[in-house]
């Protein structure tokens, strides 16, 4: 099996992508609930600061801070992610598993990255909220519900119509350069 390498940096800030097996799904916004359940048990149990974050039908963005001395990212997202599976199939939910019985509701894995600086930082928070108007799903991203950017706007970090408008089409939030 492949060791894959994780950065582990004791009460940093990190950049995920959690993905769903099905990338046609939407359990993620359909049962939004029971993952925001997760997402408040798992902070519980092991706490985390949610710095940004974005859920889609199929995947989700985060931007999570950890305690200083504590690096178990890796930990909290396999809690959450058993937590939100669990917590589909006692709503009832018809959850795909394999041979062995495994369920098969995520991908295996995720995508981290670890933020570097506040510049970093904007990036990635920036991708974050664009994401639904990317994905087409919305024409601006204070049309999605399930984003932090309602919780930038009404802190006055971030103006209404952030990312809206006719320059929105050309901009690169977070991608690299063609």
């Amino acid at each position: 099996m492949v060791r894959y390498r994780r950065n582990r940096v004791p009460g940093g800030t990190f950049f995920f992508t959690l993905t769903l097996a099905d990338r046609r799904s939407s359990a993620l916004t359909d049962h939004v609930g029971a993952l925001r359940a997760a997402f408040r048990k798992t902070c519980n149990e092991h706490p985390f600061a949610i710095d940004a974050i974005v859920v889609l039908p199929d995947h989700l963005h985060a931007i999570l801070t950890l305690p200083d001395g504590d690096f178990d990212y890796s930990g909290r997202w396999r809690r959450l992610k058993g937590l939100f599976t669990r917590g589909l199939m006692a709503a009832g939910v018809s959850v795909p598993h394999d041979d062995r019985g495994e369920y098969e509701l995520w991908q295996k894995r995720f995508w981290e990255h670890t933020v570097r600086d506040e510049a970093d930082f904007e990036r990635c928070a920036d991708y974050i909220h664009f994401n639904p108007v990317k994905h087409r799903l919305v024409m601006s991203p204070a049309a999605w519900p399930f984003s932090s950017l309602h919780r930038y706007v009404r802190a006055g970090d971030l103006p209404a119509d952030w990312g809206g408008g006719d320059v929105a089409g050309d901009v690169k939030f977070g991608e690299r350069p063609d």
